[in-house]
């Protein structure tokens, strides 16, 4: 049953930019009372300013004290907190063998753990409000691409952890989505492009519909849906539906051939073009340029 989403307060993370700018519009041209949370607060302030009512706090998701302080000036602002859309997340550049291990470890830690301290600090007000979560994962998380190890398995760790959450909090009336969105053309991807022309080239060779890319307002008008129908899942574009139901072929022995026919020289290129860029992770990443990339 749809729930409209006016008078409703979402609260979504990674909101200053991308993914979340786009669907923190959406959602309040829709009616809902918006939170912020990110860390470009002059980019959140902007936002916040634009969009009447909006409340927007500084927070690192890696950091519960942080958001456990955004979580009380929202309650502060607007009493209740009827949705989260965990959608903060970065991409770590590099391989297990060259790159570096921290911004492996980093990768991991925001996209994940980040996404359990979100869900953590907001249990108690989601549940008053029998309220619903959409956890941003990936296509990521059942598929496999060289280079991506720290994120595929963040974005698969996020799938199940929200399958699991998703029990844990049926009896409170809440409803847990996770979110799967192939490429999105947001900072995150386009730095990944301009920087490394390997992975232009890997992209260019991906079959539909993991090969496609959508716009950054198709995937927040999919969210948006997501949450007013408190769906269990949300795939963007849809057809990613089917590759989550082939996961098991995607991710069998006869894949891995057909990848490591390419792998054997584009991993080689791709360690040297990281370890000639001088760092692990996108230009506007927040991990670079304190932004957030999403």
């Amino acid at each position: 049953m749809k729930r409209l989403l006016r008078d409703q307060v979402v609260l979504i993370t990674g909101a200053a930019r991308g993914i979340g700018e786009h669907t923190a519009r959406l959602a309040a041209a829709r009616g809902a009372r918006l939170s912020l949370v990110g860390l470009e607060p002059d980019r959140l302030r902007g936002l916040a300013g634009e969009l009447d009512g909006a409340a927007c706090f500084e927070a690192d998701v890696t950091d519960s004290a942080a958001l456990e302080a955004a979580v009380a000036g929202t309650l502060r602002q607007f009493g209740r907190i009827d949705c989260v859309i965990a959608n903060a997340g970065v991409a770590g550049l590099g391989t297990v063998a060259t790159g570096d291990v921290e911004a492996l470890a980093r990768t991991v830690e925001v996209n994940l753990i980040g996404v359990m301290r979100t869900a953590a600090a907001t249990a108690a007000p989601v549940i008053a409000a029998c309220g619903y979560y959409l956890l941003v994962s990936s296509t990521a998380a059942f598929t496999a691409l060289p280079g991506m190890s720290a994120y595929c398995a963040a974005k698969a760790g996020v799938e199940h952890f929200g399958n699991a959450l998703r029990l844990e909090l049926a009896h409170h009336g809440v409803a847990v989505g996770t979110a799967h969105p192939g490429w999105v053309d947001t900072d995150l991807v386009r730095d990944a492009k301009d920087d490394l022309p390997s992975f232009r080239a890997a992209f260019g060779s991906l079959p539909w519909p993991v090969g496609s890319t959508s716009s950054v307002e198709q995937c927040a008008h999919a969210f948006v849906r997501g949450v007013e129908h408190r769906r269990r899942r949300v795939y963007v574009p849809r057809a990613i539906a089917g590759v989550q139901l082939l996961r098991t072929v995607v991710n069998s022995g006869f894949s891995d051939r057909l990848v490591r026919r390419r792998s054997r020289s584009l991993v080689p290129q791709l360690e040297q073009e990281v370890a000639a860029l001088g760092r692990s992770f996108g230009a506007h990443s927040a991990e670079t340029a304190g932004g957030d990339a999403r």
